[in-house]
């Protein structure tokens, strides 16, 4: 099995602590953002390599700027 990017890992913490804190279910946002809800799972558990594109879909759906996904704290 491949080690999961440790920065991949650490911008799907991220989404889903802003889901969380607004209160939206993952199928919600998937919804909001136009994606499926089982590419959000991939995306909150760090397992997929996302384009800017679905960064800005994820951003909207959440009504972040998209630079606020990348406020994580540093995981070694």
């Amino acid at each position: 099995m491949k080690k999961k990017d440790a920065r991949l890992v650490a911008f799907g913490k991220r989404v889903r602590a802003l889901r969380v804190s607004k209160k939206i279910s993952q199928e919600s946002l998937a919804m909001l953002a136009g994606l499926d809800r089982s590419y959000m799972g991939h995306v909150e558990r760090g397992e997929t390599n996302l384009t800017l594109l679905k960064v800005h879909q994820i951003a909207d759906a959440l009504d972040v700027h998209p630079s606020s996904l990348f406020r994580i704290s540093t995981m070694k």
